[in-house]
């Protein structure tokens, strides 16, 4: 110790459990005002990953052998990578800031190694894995279930999600001023948080990242059906309007047109939902979720020999 004393490199390791000390760095990480309430929320379910494993051992006990065990169980338990990598991300950024405030000496999470499961042959020949886009064709399909069997919205709502490549969360939060009609364009400003499905319980917060923020051309047919959609809109309104009946004016293009809640704009799982029984309808993967639609659309453009560059912009 006289060493470090000398070297000015001794830390007086405070007395704080990882559960107490990972709960004030939440609040310290949530308050910077940079960081958005759905970050927040998936930060709180990384530490609530890691808790099991040093929920009341001092931040000072934590070895580097535990933090690679708890990773490691982590993947015993069989939870995807995606995940796993999410509570190290997290387990980095927390103790990290401990050495920086001179809680402990040394960080756990130093040299950890992210356990991921590898397929076996077998499972890559049954080819499970998860596809993440539809061939053309396919597209056509589904996309002619949703004009046929659809329910209310659901063509104009996943025509436009596969021609413009958004976000869910973006079409979700897409409102008419959006629209460019004479432009041909729709301008991404903002996305939908909904993390309990309530429908008139939702906030609107910013695009994903900084390039999230856009304005995409937008074709003819996508146009046409919006201005249907917009009409019918219009006159559900003015019918709601003459009955005194009330209606969540706040100019949402997919917004809700029956229920309790006329007006509030749709819920991630419900597009999820509307996916669902179209692919069932027309006999497509089931795995394939609206996402999919994202993948398929840069796969097309890829197909029809668009530039990289191009795709990702």
């Amino acid at each position: 110790m006289f060493s470090e004393l000398v070297q000015g490199t001794f830390v007086q390791e405070k007395k704080i459990t990882f559960e107490d000390f990972s709960q004030e760095w939440l609040l310290g990480y949530q308050s910077t005002g940079k960081v958005k309430i759905s970050t927040v929320r998936v930060r709180q379910h990384e530490i609530s990953l890691l808790k099991p494993y040093f929920a009341k051992l001092k931040m000072s006990d934590i070895t580097k052998k535990q933090y690679q065990d708890a990773l490691n169980s982590l993947q015993k338990k069989g939870y995807a990578n995606n995940t796993i990598d999410g509570a190290h991300r997290t387990g980095r950024m927390i103790f990290k800031r401990a050495v920086e405030l001179d809680v402990i000496k040394t960080d756990p999470t130093t040299n950890a190694i992210v356990p991921r499961k590898q397929l076996t042959v077998e499972e890559l020949e049954q080819g499970i894995e998860i596809p993440k886009y539809m061939e053309k064709e396919e597209l056509a399909l589904f996309l002619q279930a949703a004009k046929k069997f659809g329910l209310e919205r659901d063509y104009p709502l996943f025509l436009t999600h596969a021609y413009t490549s958004m976000r869910s969360g973006e079409l979700c939060a897409l409102k008419w001023g959006d629209i460019d009609f004479d432009e041909q364009t729709i301008s991404i400003t903002k996305t939908y948080y909904n993390p309990r499905n309530i429908l008139n319980d939702y906030m609107l917060l910013t695009p994903k990242t900084k390039k999230s923020k856009r304005v995409i051309d937008v074709e003819d047919l996508v146009l046409e059906e919006l201005k249907n959609l917009q009409a019918a809109q219009l006159k559900f309104r003015e019918l709601q309007s003459k009955d005194n009946k009330p209606y969540h004016d706040k100019n949402f293009v997919f917004a809700q047109l029956d229920g309790r809640n006329p007006g509030y704009p749709m819920y991630l799982k419900l597009v999820a939902i509307r996916m669902a029984r179209l692919l069932k309808i027309s006999k497509l993967n089931d795995k394939l979720t609206p996402h999919s639609l994202r993948h398929t659309h840069t796969s097309l453009l890829a197909v029809a020999e668009v530039s990289l560059e191009q795709i990702m912009q």
